[in-house]
């Protein structure tokens, strides 16, 4: 079903049980198209706790957790949805992202190795051609690429700061790459991005990245009427 979960594998059970289930729904989540359709996805208790091979309960704890995270939402008698974001404050959550991405860029220039740094020029190596570009195939390295700048500050606070927000980021990002000449512009700027990085200059990669997500939210105020107000 389209924005649904796809089946997710059997955990085995032990002593990080609670953990595992959590940390798999969340990915789960995570990979969802979260604005695709009328409604945001439910979570079904019951295939969930199929899929993984466990009782219903460690899956309500993780509901639970995610709930107090911000990213479910229990509606009483009707069930666990993922939650789904307003227009403002997916632009709000765009500008946040826009200050801690920006901010990785820069601690990645630091801190990263030139082989490190490599990678992000590797990610865009197939997608040079702009005349051959495969929406699809070039959504999952946007996506990629942005969560690497993040990794690449080597700095686990940030990167846990930014982790719930790439759930929204990333479905925002999927569900818009194909408007507009999006894709084009987004690989344009991936480039300038990764010289300015590869050049070690600090201040033009904090710079680049924070532009290039202002971009995405100035994109969302403008066009995407998809979303409540």
């Amino acid at each position: 079903m389209a924005g649904g979960l796809t089946k997710l594998m059997p955990i085995d059970p032990n002593p990080g049980l609670k953990d595992k289930v959590y940390n798999s729904l969340k990915q789960a989540i995570s990979g969802m198209d979260i604005y695709n359709g009328d409604n945001p996805p439910k979570l079904d208790e019951r295939k969930l706790a199929d899929d993984l091979n466990v009782s219903r309960t460690p899956i309500r704890e993780a509901i639970t957790k995610l709930e107090q995270e911000g990213l479910v939402e229990v509606l009483p008698r009707r069930g666990a949805f993922v939650v789904r974001m307003s227009k403002k404050q997916i632009i709000e959550i765009i500008h946040i992202w826009a200050a801690l991405e920006s901010m990785a860029a820069r601690m990645a220039t630091e801190v990263a190795t030139d082989s490190e740094l490599a990678t992000l020029r590797d990610m865009l190596a197939k997608h040079n051609d702009n005349n051959k570009i495969d929406i699809d195939e070039y959504s999952q390295t946007n996506l990629a690429f942005h969560q690497k700048i993040i990794t690449l500050s080597k700095c686990q606070r940030l990167i846990d700061m930014t982790d719930a927000l790439f759930i929204h980021v990333r479905a925002i990002r999927r569900k818009t790459i194909a408007e507009h000449d999006r894709a084009v512009k987004s690989i344009v700027d991936h480039m300038k991005i990764i010289e300015a990085i590869e050049s070690r200059n600090a201040n033009l990669s904090e710079k680049l990245v924070k532009t290039h997500a202002l971009n995405l939210a100035e994109h969302v105020k403008k066009y995407v009427n998809y979303l409540p107000e």
